[in-house]
């Protein structure tokens, strides 16, 4: 009976300090402070024996790791055998920083962090970017970055891009908000944005780019797919999604289905 109770112990005992491994993760930390993220493998995928590819998923303004459509489209990757990786940018979800102090170049610097953590798993060949919304822009200006270092992604995908940002800020306008554009409240995101390059930074990457964009999106409208698809040149597709918004929950398996064929291809190259 001692025997059966020693042994129950050093196996509750192991049982513990396994989990609290595997509970242990690395620390990424950005401008703003630590950055929360999610990796999502494929199912029975050994990190310490397999390899796979990774997509970066990046989302949108005042949205989250954890909201329409980053944990499907996690779902969707690892059935398809490609690991990935969605974080919350500063001031966002459970990442520090406050959302008052976002600006682009900050969520620029955050891709990288969670670029270079990524780059530093020995499971990984082979990275990808994808962004909905403004962390569309995120995904092509830091893809376009890190071509200039030669450091290219295997394939982006920008969902309904909101390069829109720029304009507005311009016009003063943000959501519902009006402003002077020449004297903008204390606030460095509605000065700074309107400064941006983003399809001169965007076109310096010379990857494969799928641009998804819903036809009834009534926040960001068709034509900044149209001058992404126009800066990147033949490398790029347009897919029109029909009946779709820009939160992506009317077709929201269609975005997935082409997502998840895209980067199939081009991991396969």
């Amino acid at each position: 009976m001692r025997q059966f109770f020693t042994y129950l112990f050093l196996t509750m005992l192991g049982l513990v300090f396994l989990s609290g491994c595997q509970a242990q993760k690395a620390i990424i930390r950005g401008p703003e402070g630590e950055i929360a993220y999610k990796v999502t493998l494929p199912d029975g995928f050994d990190s310490t024996t397999d390899q796979c590819p990774m997509v970066i998923l990046m989302h949108g303004i005042f949205s989250s790791k954890d909201y329409i459509p980053m944990p499907q489209l996690a779902k969707g990757l690892a059935k398809a055998s490609i690991a990935s990786i969605r974080f919350d940018f500063d001031g966002h979800g459970k990442s520090e920083g406050r959302k008052q102090d976002m600006t682009i170049e900050k969520e620029l610097a955050d891709a990288r962090a969670v670029w270079d953590y990524v780059q530093s798993l020995p499971y990984v060949k082979g990275v990808g970017l994808l962004g909905h919304s403004q962390g569309g822009v995120i995904a092509s200006m830091a893809a376009g970055r890190l071509a200039s270092e030669s450091k290219v992604p295997s394939g982006v995908v920008l969902i309904a891009p909101g390069s829109v940002i720029k304009e507005a800020c311009q016009g003063g306008k943000f959501f519902n908000a009006r402003f002077d554009p020449k004297d903008p409240p204390e606030c460095e995101y509605l000065v700074t944005t309107q400064q941006l390059d983003i399809y001169g930074t965007a076109a310096a990457y010379p990857g494969p780019v799928l641009l998804l964009h819903g036809d009834r999106d009534g926040i960001v409208p068709m034509w900044c797919s149209e001058r992404y698809l126009e800066a990147y040149g033949p490398h790029a597709t347009l897919k029109v999604v029909e009946g779709e918004n820009h939160t992506i929950t009317r077709r929201r398996k269609q975005v997935v289905g082409e997502t998840v064929d895209f980067f199939k291809t081009v991991f396969c190259k």
